[in-house]
């Protein structure tokens, strides 16, 4: 057999075993929910659902984005759905309110009751190590508020949306609706 060859099935398979490593790891990091005090393990509470993350901002052009992730939540959360919301206040200021702050506005204004948590930061040297590979996973770090992250059952990156991409966007629903037809993962 020619080594090439060989060489290049060996490089393939160990970047499917590395992806897959990625994967199960992605998502076993702790946050404490929106305001609360005791971490979530997010791969715990989360594995084996498609996952939408999305860095989010009270005070932006974005900001009533909110109603359609929770339009989301609604729709999909009982076929193992979940959107995952983390306020950031990386760009212009514009989450910078307290988190209990960010709850109450959050609830009273859009009725969120989807899974919120702390406040982080996603983007540059300090983002937070769920966003770090997230960016490494994609090659794309949130350019923008309301930058959304669609995560297979598996734990796999298999989409990210841009801020301008609402949450009824065709190509998004699209892509949460064909992750949600397979299969979940043997454990």
């Amino acid at each position: 057999m020619n080594i090439k060859l060989l060489k290049s099935i060996g490089l393939s398979a160990f970047l499917l075993v590395s992806a897959s490593a990625l994967a199960s790891d992605l998502l076993d990091l702790s946050y404490r929910p929106l305001a609360g005090k005791e971490p979530v393990n997010l791969k715990q509470t989360y594995a084996g659902q498609v996952l939408l993350v999305v860095n989010t901002a009270s005070k932006c052009g974005f900001t009533p984005q909110y109603e359609g992730l929770e339009a989301l939540q609604q729709r999909y959360g009982g076929q193992g759905f979940n959107v995952l919301g983390f306020p950031s206040n990386d760009f212009m200021g514009q989450e910078p309110g307290s988190e209990e702050e960010i709850q109450e506005f959050c609830t009273l204004t859009y009725g969120v009751k989807f899974p919120m948590f702390e406040k982080v930061q996603v983007k540059g040297p300090q983002a937070t190590p769920l966003y770090r590979s997230l960016a490494q996973a994609t090659g794309v770090a949130p350019g923008w508020n309301f930058h959304k992250y669609l995560i297979a059952r598996d734990g796999r990156v298999v989409a990210n949306f841009p801020s301008k991409v609402k949450p009824d966007d065709p190509q998004l629903i699209a892509a949460i609706e064909r992750e949600l037809k397979k299969e979940k993962p043997a454990r």
